[in-house]
Order: C-alpha cells, then sequence, then structure tokens
C-alpha cells in the first residue's frame, strides 16, 4: 500500500475511535459501576442516540445512590426530556431526605417543572427565610397608613416565613405575602384611634395581622411578624382641612365676585334706565313752554294767572331751600321746580 492510503485509513480509525469514545461513555460507565448505580452501556448509548446528556442523568444518580435514595435513570431521563432540572430535583431530593421532610420524586419534579426552584423550597422549608416589608429594593420608603386622628406613619416590617411543600405548586409568592402584610398593617393603624397607641404597642400590628390568616392560599407558613421601624410622617388630617379651608374660601371668593359683578351690572342698568328717564324728562319739559303759550294764545290763561303760577312756584323754591340743609361744596337746585313746568 502506498503512504496515501496508509495515512488514509490511519484517520478513518482514528475519527472511527473519537466517535465511538464520544458515543460510548466507557469512563462515566466504569465510574458509575463502581459507585454502585446499574447501568448498561447500551442504555448510555441509547441516552446520546435520544439527545440526553449521559452525565446529566448518571452524575444525580450516583449522589442519590451514595446518599441511599433509590432513583429510577428512566424517571430522571423523563424529567429531563419533559425540560426539568434533574440534578437540582436529586439535590432537593437529598436535602428533604437528611432533614427528615417527606418529599417525593413526582413531587419534587412536579414543583420543578412548575418553575419553582425545589432546592430553595427546601432550604426555605429547613431554614426560615425573611420577607422585608417593603422589599429591601425600595429601603426609603415603607408602608404608610393614617390613623384616625389624621397623623400618618411610615411602618417597616420584617415577616418571617417557612415553605410549605405541600402548597409550592399552585401557592401564591411573596409577593402576595408582600401584598396582604401590607393591606393589615393599613387596616390595623386606620382603626387605632390614635398614632399613641400604635407607637406604645407596636406589637399589635403584629397580633392583628396574624390573627388574618395571610398565609391561605401561598406557598408559605407565617411564623412571626416583626416591626422593624415606626416614623411618625406628615399630619394628613390637617392638611385636608387646610385643603378644604383654602378649598371653601376659593368658593366664597367666586360667589363673592359673582354677586360683585351682579351688583355692578344691575348698577349699570339703573344707571342706563336714569339716562333714559332723563332724556324722557328732557323731551317732557320741552313741551311745557308749547303748550303754555297755546294756552295764552287761546285765552284759556291770562298772563296775571301766568305770573301768579310764577309767584307761586318762587315761593315753593324758597320754602324747599329753607327746609332742605345745604352741605359744603352744594348747590341748592332753585330751578327745579320751574323746569319741571317749562318756567325758567
Amino acid at each position: 500500500m502506498t503512504p496515501t492510503i496508509v495515512a488514509i485509513i490511519a484517520v478513518l480509525i482514528l475519527l472511527f475511535l473519537i466517535i465511538i469514545s464520544w458515543l460510548v461513555p466507557v469512563g462515566l460507565w466504569i465510574t458509575a459501576i463502581a459507585a454502585g448505580v446499574k447501568v448498561g452501556i447500551f442504555d448510555l448509548v441509547a441516552m446520546r442516540l435520544r439527545r440526553v446528556p449521559p452525565a446529566g442523568i448518571v452524575e444525580p444518580q450516583i449522589n442519590a445512590t451514595k446518599a441511599g435514595l433509590s432513583l429510577s435513570l428512566d424517571d430522571l431521563e423523563a424529567h429531563f426530556l419533559a425540560g426539568g432540572r434533574v440534578a437540582s430535583v436529586v439535590a432537593a431530593l437529598i436535602a428533604a431526605d437528611k432533614a427528615s421532610i417527606d418529599l417525593g420524586f413526582a413531587q419534587a419534579a412536579a414543583i420543578d417543572l412548575a418553575g419553582r426552584d425545589v432546592l430553595q423550597a427546601v432550604q426555605v422549608s429547613v431554614t426560615p427565610e425573611i420577607i422585608d416589608i417593603p422589599s429591601t429594593d425600595d429601603a426609603n420608603s415603607g408602608i404608610t397608613a393614617v390613623a384616625r386622628d389624621g397623623i400618618q406613619l411610615i411602618v417597616k416590617a420584617r415577616v418571617t416565613v417557612r415553605a410549605d411543600i405541600d402548597r409550592l405548586v399552585g401557592g401564591a409568592t411573596e409577593d402576595t405575602i408582600r401584598a396582604r402584610v401590607g393591606e393589615g398593617i393599613i387596616t390595623t393603624i386606620g382603626s387605632s384611634g390614635s398614632h399613641k397607641q400604635v407607637l406604645e404597642n407596636p406589637v399589635r400590628i403584629s397580633e392583628t395581622v396574624l390573627a388574618k390568616g395571610l398565609a391561605a392560599g401561598t406557598a408559605f407558613e407565617i411564623l412571626s411578624i416583626d416591626i422593624a421601624d415606626i416614623n411618625v410622617g406628615e399630619n394628613v388630617g390637617a392638611k385636608l382641612q387646610t385643603d378644604q379651608a383654602e378649598a371653601e374660601l376659593k368658593i366664597a371668593r367666586a360667589k363673592a365676585e359673582e354677586q360683585r359683578a351682579r351688583a355692578q351690572a344691575e348698577e349699570e342698568e339703573n344707571k342706563a334706565l336714569v339716562e333714559e328717564m332723563t332724556i324722557k324728562l328732557i323731551e317732557a319739559d320741552a313741551e311745557v313752554p308749547l303748550a303754555i303759550a297755546d294756552t295764552l294764545t287761546s285765552e284759556r290763561m291770562s298772563v296775571m294767572d301766568y305770573y301768579e303760577l310764577r309767584n307761586i312756584l318762587a315761593d315753593t323754591e324758597m320754602r324747599q331751600s329753607i327746609a332742605t340743609p345745604v352741605g359744603e361744596g352744594q348747590d341748592i337746585d332753585t330751578t327745579r321746580s320751574s323746569h319741571s313746568l317749562g318756567l325758567s
């Protein structure tokens, strides 16, 4: 054979060995046998063909076997194919077994497929978790509530919870705990007659909120609710009263302005009416001399009668001037009577 053919054969043999070594994880098979896990070499090959990483199934099985758990490779592989996290589920089962928590593979797999971290749930069941209310992301604020005396209180609380394994699937999350506890704090403070009562006895908030059974329907069991901090805010009642007084003042001003505008409009109407009446009076005065002239011409009244009438009017004006007091800077209208008859 030529050197070229020998080289090609060597390359083919090398590729074949590489493919076989990848397809048949001999090292993993030896490790499993040494750990007491019963798995056949062809089972590993079948996993490869099903696109299941053998190490992701066998290694968690080895850990479970060493921890004294009896799991099925088929169950682990089925959970992987369903989109689950095999290593996390096995670790949770081992932790639950050591903590004497009743947790089976089917339940752990269901919790994992539901999107929950089953290992963290077991850890929270063993070591209770503290939930800050409000969350640490909003550390500068708190739950604000107003007592009956109008004083605002800003409260920060800590809720100690323990995960309830049986309610992890379908149970509400920490956000629901925060919302319910916050609502309970607001209700308790709002029902207090004075903010001083809350400051004197903060435990009353914890007792009232715990008595409401806020853990119902959640994945947690509430162990305690502790008030971490209470600060006095603004006087909301006084602020509301001030705002109401300002609103009423604006309404009163608007009504006064409306009345002033109405009075001013009536005054202008009266002035126009006076002007109209004055014009009519002038027009009537202009007709009086004509009537007198017509009377003299027709001899219905003599000249002596006319002068006697003027004397009477003059006497009347004198009497009016005497009876009417004259102020400083005022003049007496001595021609009112004569003008009224067109005799001036």
